[in-house]
C-alpha cells in the first residue's frame, strides 16, 4: 500500500466525517445563536431554554438529511471494502 493511497483514504475519511457532522453542528450552532439573541433581547437568562429547540432542530435536520447521510456513509464503506484487495497487495 503506497503512501499516496493512505493519504487518499485519510482525506476521504475526513471529508465524509465533515459532510456527516456539518449539517447537524451548523443547525445546533444557528439555533443556539438565535436563542441567545432572544435571551439577550428579553433578558431571560435560563440556561436550559436552548436545549429543546436544539434537539428539535437537529432531529428535523437528521430526518431531512438522513437518506443523504446514509448514502454517503454506505458509499464510503462500500468503496473501502472494495479496495481491500488493493491494500493487501
Amino acid at each position: 500500500m503506497s503512501p499516496e493511497m493512505v493519504m487518499s483514504m485519510a482525506y476521504q475519511g475526513m471529508r465524509v466525517t465533515l459532510f456527516m457532522a456539518a449539517p447537524l453542528l451548523l443547525t445546533a450552532l444557528l439555533i443556539g445563536l438565535l436563542v441567545s439573541l432572544f435571551q439577550a433581547a428579553t433578558q431571560i437568562n435560563e440556561m436550559t431554554l436552548s436545549f429543546i429547540p436544539k434537539i428539535l432542530g437537529v432531529f428535523s435536520v437528521l430526518v431531512l438529511a438522513g437518506p443523504w447521510l446514509l448514502k454517503l456513509i454506505t458509499d464510503f464503506t462500500r468503496e473501502l471494502i472494495q479496495n481491500i484487495p488493493l491494500m493487501v497487495s
